[in-house]
């Protein structure tokens, strides 16, 4: 898309300004179809921060997703439009399964959104 599709970018700004986690979501972006929950863009850093910290490998990079402050909180939330969705419980659609199994944590511009639906579409093998 040359620019975001403001119906989706309303939603994206609802999931702001209510601070909601509970709007289920596909999208197809190039090369692939996301679905799961969306997330605020300060609960999903913080989230990134808490999964980052608790590797011994990754741990220096949580500092990205928190105030340079120190406080351990991430930034607020800008008041200009979301520029991107923040998907958490979701997985990468392949095929007839799901990746990860569990759900992971991702971030697509609204830009590169060429199609989208309201709810978590499922998958099976039967």
């Amino acid at each position: 898309m040359a620019h975001a599709d403001d119906l989706l970018a309303d939603i994206a700004a609802r999931v702001e300004s209510e601070h909601n986690s509970r709007m289920s979501l596909t999208v197809v972006i190039p090369g692939a179809v996301i679905t799961g929950r969306l997330a605020p863009e300060t609960l999903w850093k913080q989230r990134v921060a808490e999964v980052l910290e608790a590797s011994d490998q990754l741990a220096v990079f949580s500092s990205v997703f928190t105030r340079p402050d120190g406080t351990g909180k991430p930034p607020e939330p800008r008041a200009d439009r979301p520029t991107h969705l923040h998907f958490h419980v979701a997985r990468i659609l392949q095929g007839n399964f799901g990746i990860p199994d569990t759900g992971g944590m991702y971030r697509v511009a609204l830009e590169d959104v060429s199609a989208w639906t309201i709810g978590d579409i499922g998958y099976s093998d039967h």
